[in-house]
């Protein structure tokens, strides 16, 4: 496949990707230390998880929106759009007067979110032939590892020395620079429409077949690319409600109320307004093949189970080493970001097993490996050493970034250029949702294993959520040495609960893999870029059609 840019010109691109991945990368990691001292100086305590839970939810549901858009009218604009309202957004977060208006403008960052990391990913595709993604995808998941370590510091230090405001202010020079590269040297010459035929590899390596070029996109008169509004106004709100449902659900209010049944009854009823909408559009956002090739099927749903057990590690593991093994915060973020290390690493290799036994077999290697991790984090012994868990980070990320990139690399594969944002955002949506999915149903599974195990507690008025025994954990001098020993064994069955959840998870993504991603990933090659004639070279007939009749031509 042929390049976006050439070789010479690939690094300022390459440069502008990492930039606008680094403004989302970093936003989530860099926001979190300084939740005290922004509760502190705005109140609304009670509504301050929406400062994540905003940006998720306007982040997820906008990606297939933006994948749709990016294929219609080029990923440069929408990279741009992107970056420009993320810009926006800090800029308005950075003077929120109250916590409601902080959490509106993180909607509004989110928004710029959703574009950034879809259309990042899919330039990315667009930018190497197949056998050499690794190597961008390898930088863009550096970055996010280099957010994960450094981005709690960076606000810890910015919220304590400085203002939290300026948390949002630091984004303004990065987007600057990653929007400049992008306007200077981000080209897209016309591509052909659609894959037009297609060979499957062999699972020993990939292969690759000749696309046909089709013509340049018109510039003149008539009817221009449409846009099914109605088809992205519908999936935004299914989303919104459906997202709002999981992430609310047992935290706002209980399971069982008017808010979680009135949210998951009005979802499935949009859902099926939307079914008929994208039915009938022309060009609808979320098109039907995104279903019915059983390659992107099968990976959004092998993806959808890992955004679920990722779950476990992110926002589990941290509670545990603070309240299980005595930790500091700083401690305690160290022992998680340890999988941030070997997962670009693994990612950066992944091409020389893949290239040998192909996308499926390696994805199957990963996630196995991946499944034998999270069974042996119940294992450990309590209260057990810091030094136990981070391995298992360690050996974590080594299998997930062998499961992960194969399977995008193979869905960004099967498709041209003209399909391919729309592909990548929905492996991206899916992944996200299982994020949401996995907060909301470990969540329960969490604050069960408390409430059981706490029912033959040692006195009375102790906690029997998670979070409010993580809390009261944090003031020892409250507890009775019985009881807070008694607590912090709840805390760890609880965790262990939420792993053996993640590793059944993982199971089921083992289960797609095996029995629903074909054995041979198609890969469809994008033609050459038509770049015209050489300014200082005369055409050549036996090269150029356009020069008159090739030599020796029958």
């Amino acid at each position: 496949m042929a390049s976006v840019e050439t070789e010479p010109r690939r690094g300022p691109v390459v440069a502008a990707l990492m930039l606008g991945m680094a403004l989302a990368a970093l936003d989530g990691t860099i926001l979190s230390t300084a939740v005290p001292q922004i509760v502190g100086d705005l109140g609304g305590f009670s509504i301050f998880s929406w400062l994540f839970s905003g940006y998720l939810l306007a982040a997820t549901v906008t990606l297939p929106v933006y994948g749709k858009l990016s294929d219609t009218f080029g990923r440069k604009p929408v990279l741009i759009a992107g970056i420009v309202l993320f810009l926006i957004g800090s800029v308005l977060c950075a003077t929120a007067w109250n916590m409601g208006s902080l959490v509106a403008f993180r909607v509004v960052q989110g928004l710029g979110g959703g574009a950034i990391q879809g259309t990042v990913q899919t330039i990315a595709a667009d930018l190497y032939p197949l056998k050499e993604r690794p190597k961008i995808q390898a930088k863009l998941s550096t970055v996010w590892a280099t957010s994960a370590v450094a981005g709690p510091a960076l606000g810890g230090l910015l919220a304590g020395y400085a203002d939290w405001r300026w948390i949002f202010l630091i984004n303004l020079p990065v987007g600057a620079v990653a929007l400049y590269l992008t306007v200077r040297h981000l080209r897209e010459p016309g591509r052909e429409a659609a894959p037009t035929s297609t060979r499957e590899t062999g699972d020993s390596a990939p292969t690759s077949v000749r696309g046909r070029r089709l013509p340049r996109p018109r510039t003149g008169a008539g009817p221009g690319p449409r846009v099914d509004w109605a088809g992205a106004l519908a999936v935004f709100a299914t989303g919104t409600l459906l997202v709002t449902a999981l992430v609310q659900g047992g935290v706002a209010w209980p399971w069982l109320s008017a808010p979680s049944l009135a949210l998951l009854a009005g979802t499935a009823l949009l859902a099926g307004v939307t079914f008929l909408v994208e039915r009938r559009a022309a060009d609808p956002i979320i098109p039907g093949w995104v279903w019915r090739r059983r390659p992107i099927a099968a990976v959004n749903l092998a993806l959808g189970a890992l955004g679920l057990l990722m779950i476990a590690p992110t926002v589990f593991l941290p509670t545990y080493a603070q309240s299980v093994l005595g930790l500091g915060p700083i401690a305690a973020g160290f022992v998680l970001s340890a999988i941030t290390l070997t997962w670009p690493i693994s990612a950066a290799l992944c091409d020389r097993v893949y290239n040998r036994i192909g996308f499926r077999r390696t994805a199957i290697t990963g996630m196995t490996s991946a499944l034998l991790v999270l069974l042996a984090f119940p294992l450990l012994p309590f209260p057990g050493q810091a030094w136990q868990p981070t391995v298992l980070m360690l050996l974590l990320g080594a299998a997930l970034g062998l499961f992960q990139l194969p399977l995008i690399i193979a869905v960004q594969g099967t498709v041209g250029w003209s399909e391919r944002g729309t592909a990548t955002a929905s492996i991206l949506f899916y992944r996200q949702l299982g994020q949401s999915v996995g907060a909301a149903l470990f969540g329960a599974l969490a604050n069960g294993v408390i409430s059981n195990r706490l029912a033959d507690s040692p006195g009375t008025g102790l906690p029997r959520e998670l979070d409010s025994v993580a809390r009261a954990l944090d003031d020892p001098g409250a507890l009775t040495a019985r009881a807070a020993d008694f607590l912090r064994r709840a805390v760890d069955s609880a965790v262990d609960a939420v792993f053996l959840g993640a590793a059944t998870a993982a199971a089921l993504s083992l289960l797609v893999l095996l029995f629903l991603a074909p054995r041979r990933f198609p890969v469809h090659q994008d033609p050459p870029p038509d770049p015209g004639p050489h300014p200082h070279k005369a055409p050549d007939p036996a090269t150029d059609p356009a020069a008159g009749p090739a030599a020796g031509a029958s």
